[in-house]
């Protein structure tokens, strides 16, 4: 298995070669035009030979492998080619790092499964982790610690030159003469004199030498140069006793279920079992504890199938590829190194930087200009880990963002919605599938005059959602749906025909209430301050020739409901950003308002929930924000990335801020922007030094005759320096440090865990 928790049973390799740089992303698809090559040379399986990453293989390999091929194809890329005039052929991907320990598939399953995940603050990249103490022990420098060694091997030299040409006299061998007889010193035995003597000397030297090496810290000089060179490998751990060795899965044998516990325990050793099919077999059978399947089901499909029972609706076991580094036992996502920087906690630094549920369950904003890697390295990792949290049943996710914008292949989602796009196979439901008016009324006003309301918290679009209620009741009430797009439009611009046709189909049917609530509406037409104008003018920016097929109401196309995040489903929708941003903003409020709800009001929690928009511009309103704080109690989050704070109105930026508990500020922020994400993260007590230089003033002539010198000699007039050591209270990381202190590549980070532990602001290189 390889060393950053990813695993296929399939060819990966316990040391992997290093990755020279992250795996590059097209925005088309999500695949590097290294892949590309990739792809053609799985075609013809003689020239890939060993080089071509399969579909089905884990992260590591596709990561490794994908950095490979982006140097190794480079041929192909460029159009190169060989004297032969045929282009150059892949060459062999190695089989294992050099020096590297050959391991079948099995073993390096197994070594990944019983690899240690210590439990440790949030954050951390749980694989292999080893924990830091929580305070930095104090290293002396190696040039003062080199330099006191030395000057202390020649002073206890002096002393032992001194004692032994009696410089010092004769006072060091005293003890010997006062503690043994006389004839075993002066004795005309010349032999045992010797050995008295020499005894002697050499335990004097002893104590010498032990003496100055305490001072010059010789021990330790041997632990930091000398013990590591001498080192040889540690060897291989035993495996751990049956009963907590996870590879023969002791949860299950406890339960009763023995026999499935045999076949998947064979299953691993064979190699035939992925990361992801441990997550879904524990995700199942975590539902036979709690009662929800029966424990006989269980064992039978999983001693007929093996690791492949239980599967995923979409009978899929994997992603096409994967472009992250995933640990699936722990449900992590490595998206970057935290910096070994004074700033960090000592605890985090150099270690790696992991995002699971537990922490996007609290919601996620990352903000950061255009090219700062918002997509590449935070929305498509968290996406793709979700994708795969899905296919184990643990997620239910949904991505929203612009055609092309780098989300993940189609093949990666079951569910593509391509608002706009012809051929698109799924619609978007406009009323996310509920049947109560006033529950449609309420999502889709917020879709479409959410951004019009008064940007204070405490602000909503009571109005607005008066006004469709009282269309969407009696027309679902006569027709047994709501209207679509052009019929909902005509209503709300009060047009005689279909207002006339819907009173006459609710008196004939003897609606009664339902005829007051169209009876309030006709009265508040063309009134000054009706809704319904603004509601109309902005249900036109949908109501457009691209969008006809689109938001359909009666059966005719097969849209999409967000009442379906009871399922661990996998859904992207893209939106259409070119000559309609006003449309896919309201898009993008309308599918934010229907998680919201749906995920609040779902039966089977146990599924964790998630939106990813890649671009959340115009939908931070003052009930969004309201929305996304009850989503932690659901078991949903919300991962969120803007350009700049200003995409949000001023005063729901800080609400914003506080709404959500990771968020991320990447390299290229403006200082007005870091300011508002220095006052979210606050201050801290910090230790400062002021050191102070004084003039010596000297008052003896000897004394000023030695300043003239000094100050002849150094070039400054002589000084004493004093240092005062205080507390102060700074912030975290200051908006001038955020917007120029943090490198290209980088982010600075604080996290919050559904349990309410959190981690202060980390500086996080992304590319590591």
């Amino acid at each position: 298995m390889t060393s950053d928790g990813t695993h296929d049973a399939r060819g990966t390799h316990a040391t992997p070669v290093p990755r020279p740089a992250p795996r590059p992303v097209s925005p088309q698809g999500g695949r590097s035009d290294a892949e590309h090559a990739i792809g053609d040379a799985r075609r013809d399986p003689g020239r890939a030979g060993n080089g071509v990453a399969r579909a089905g293989d884990g992260g590591a390999r596709a990561g490794s492998g994908g950095a490979r091929a982006g140097q190794t194809g480079q041929t192909a890329k460029t159009g190169q080619t060989g004297k032969s005039g045929a282009p150059h052929a892949l060459p062999p991907r190695p089989t294992r790092a050099p020096g590297a320990a050959v391991l079948t598939e099995g073993e390096e399953f197994l070594a990944w499964l019983r690899a240690p995940r210590p439990a440790t603050v949030p954050g951390v990249w749980r694989f292999g982790h080893r924990p830091r103490p929580e305070q930095e022990p104090e290293v002396v420098p190696t040039r003062q610690l080199l330099s006191g060694a030395v000057i202390a091997f020649l002073v206890g030299w002096l002393v032992w030159s001194l004692l032994w040409n009696g410089y010092l006299g004769g006072w060091w061998v005293v003890p010997l003469e006062l503690f043994l007889p006389d004839a075993w010193i002066y004795t005309g035995d010349s032999v045992g004199n010797a050995i008295v003597w020499n005894t002697y000397y050499t335990a004097i030297a002893l104590g010498i030498m032990v003496a100055v090496g305490r001072i010059g810290r010789w021990g330790e000089v041997w632990r930091r140069f000398i013990a590591p060179r001498f080192q040889r490998p540690a060897p291989a751990a035993p495996p751990p006793p049956p009963g907590e060795d996870p590879a023969e899965w002791p949860k299950l044998r406890a339960g009763g279920a023995g026999a499935a516990a045999d076949r998947l325990a064979a299953d691993a050793r064979a190699g035939l079992m992925r990361d992801i099919d441990v997550a879904r077999i524990a995700r199942a059978w975590r539902s036979v504890r709690s009662g929800n399947s029966p424990l006989e089901t269980f064992t039978d499909a999983v001693v007929r199938e093996g690791a492949a029972a239980c599967p995923h609706p979409s009978g899929v076991r994997d992603l096409p590829a994967r472009a992250a580094r995933h640990d699936l036992a722990t449900a992590q996502v490595r998206i970057g190194t935290t910096v070994d920087d004074p700033r960090n906690p000592y605890a985090y630094r150099a270690t790696g930087l992991a995002l699971g549920p537990e922490l996007i369950g609290t919601s996620l904003l990352a903000v950061g200009p255009a090219g700062s890697g918002k997509t590449g390295t935070v929305v498509w990792p968290l996406a793709e880990a979700l994708c795969l949290q899905a296919l184990a049943g643990r997620a239910a996710v949904v991505v929203v963002g612009a055609a092309g914008a780098g989300l993940g292949p189609g093949d990666a989602y079951d569910v593509v919605v391509r608002i706009g796009h012809p051929d698109s196979v799924y619609d978007l439901d406009l009323y996310g599938g509920t049947a109560d008016p006033d529950e449609a009324a309420a999502v889709l006003a917020e879709a479409l005059v959410g951004d019009l309301v008064d940007p204070h918290p405490g602000a909503d679009s009571r109005r607005s959602t008066t006004v469709l209620a009282q269309l969407l009741g009696p027309f679902h009430a006569v027709h047994g749906r709501f209207p679509g797009v052009p019929e909902l439009r005509a209503l709300l611009d009060g047009v005689p025909g279909p207002l006339a046709a819907l009173r006459k189909a609710l008196e004939d049917s003897g609606q009664e209430v339902m005829l007051r609530e169209l009876d309030a509406r006709e009265r508040q037409l063309g009134h000054p301050g009706d809704p319904g104008a603004i509601l109309a003018d902005r249900l036109a920016l949908l109501d457009r020739p691209a969008f006809g097929a689109f938001f359909d109401t009666s059966g005719q196309t097969t849209p999409f409901s967000l009442r379906a995040l009871d399922h661990p489903v996998r859904v992207r929708i893209d939106l259409p950003e070119r000559g309609h941003a006003d449309a896919s903003r309201i898009l993008a409020r309308l599918v934010l308002a229907q998680f919201t709800a749906s995920a609040a009001v779902r039966e089977d929690r146990s599924l964790f929930a998630c939106l990813v928009l890649d671009d959340a511009t115009g939908t931070v309103t003052p009930e969004a924000v309201r929305r996304i704080q009850r989503l932690r109690s659901a078991n949903a989050g919300v991962v969120m990335t803007l350009r700049t704070l200003d995409d949000a109105p001023r005063p729901l930026r800080t609400p914003l801020l506080g709404a959500v508990g990771c968020r991320m500020a990447l390299s290229g922020l403006t200082p007005w922007d870091g300011q508002d994400f220095a006052e979210v993260w606050g201050k801290e007590w910090t230790e400062a030094r002021d050191v102070t230089d004084r003039q010596i003033i000297a008052e003896t002539p000897a004394g000023k005759a030695v300043h003239i010198l000094r100050r002849v000699i150094t070039g400054q007039a002589p000084t004493a320096r004093a240092i005062t050591v205080r507390q102060v209270e700074r912030e975290r990381w200051s908006a001038s440090e955020l917007a120029h202190a943090v490198p290209p590549g980088h982010a600075v980070l604080s996290l919050t865990d559904v349990r309410g532990e959190h981690a202060p602001p980390l500086l996080v290189d992304l590319r590591g």
